[in-house]
């Protein structure tokens, strides 16, 4: 599906292609790929590029054509992995700007929506970029912040009772920010490299610049807090259930041992030898509160030793 956006104090949609404006392109169908290839002559190997998954933000350039990919954050369907990074292109030359980007995502149409409300102008293909990396910052922030959600969440499930469906979740948003800590760095280099080949007076946007290497400044700095946190998590759970099997084996052995003494002295009593107090009256109640005293005292020492 693709959309033509023209900068009219934000993105205004266009029935047609006109010079200048911004192609919007996401999850491309068959008719989309036709259009790029054959109306605006888009290279090929460009959108085999953006179609890798694991595709690292880079430039590259073809003839007049430029190719910048970035990396910004979705939210998945795949319970092992909830939050992701999937690859973003934007394709530009003298007048075409092109954006290709082959997973459905909130943060595109939350931009272009961003745009019209505060009236934004953006005047160059440069500055396009450049707020299109501050929006995946601000998208990486956000989903950060219900990552954070979901980590309380599971620590909470697991205070009342150490499930390994909630480590796995656990261990699933590790993953998940493994991810967002990889992209926002190479989100991060690619500001440099942008600044190198938009070089010209007329892209320079000091001020634009400085609030997009904040925001992902902040951005890093926040994955790698929650990192800390959840790992610190995982560790401290972790240790918590070696404890408790620690715990639990001790009891089982206590346990045992007390159940022992009765059946040691039974198979004593058991023996087809003379015992001695055959003869005695009451002689198997005897032995039965011989058995239940030894029992008695290994369970007060077990427990004064706090095996029990």
């Amino acid at each position: 599906m693709r959309k033509y956006l023209y900068c009219e104090n934000g993105f205004v949609e266009k029935e047609n292609w006109i010079p200048n404006c911004w192609v919007n392109v996401e999850c491309p169908t068959a008719d989309d790929f036709r259009f790029l290839q054959e109306e605006l002559h888009v290279p090929e190997s460009f959108l085999n590029d953006i179609a890798d998954t694991d595709e690292r933000p880079r430039t590259d350039t073809e003839g007049n054509w430029l190719l910048t990919i970035l990396r910004i954050p979705v939210q998945t369907n795949n319970q092992k992995i909830p939050y992701a990074t999937v690859p973003i292109g934007i394709i530009t030359n003298e007048e075409i700007i092109i954006s290709v980007c082959y997973h459905p995502t909130e943060m595109l149409p939350d931009f272009i929506q961003h745009t019209r409300r505060k009236d934004i102008n953006v005047p160059n293909k440069y500055e396009l970029i450049l707020r299109l990396i501050y929006s995946s910052a601000v998208w990486f922030l956000k989903y950060l912040k219900q990552i954070n959600n979901e980590v309380n969440s599971a620590e909470k499930e697991l205070e009342r009772s150490i499930r390994n469906e909630d480590l796995l979740r656990l261990m699933n948003l590790q993953k998940s920010l493994v991810y967002f800590n990889t992209s926002i760095r190479g989100n991060e280099v690619m500001i440099g490299k942008l600044q190198n080949i938009f070089y010209e007076q007329d892209y320079q946007n000091p001020e634009l610049t400085e609030d997009v290497l904040i925001e992902l400044k902040q951005a890093h700095n926040q994955v790698n807090i929650y990192s800390d946190i959840l790992t610190g998590t995982m560790d401290a759970f972790a240790s918590i259930i070696s404890n408790n099997v620690n715990t639990i084996m001790k009891r089982m052995t206590s346990l045992s041992i007390t159940l022992m003494i009765p059946t040691l002295i039974a198979s004593f009593y058991g023996m087809n030898v003379d015992i001695h107090i055959e003869a005695i009256p009451h002689a198997f109640a005897l032995i039965i509160c011989l058995s239940v005293l030894l029992s008695s005292l290994a369970f007060f020492i077990f427990r004064k030793i706090k095996w029990f």
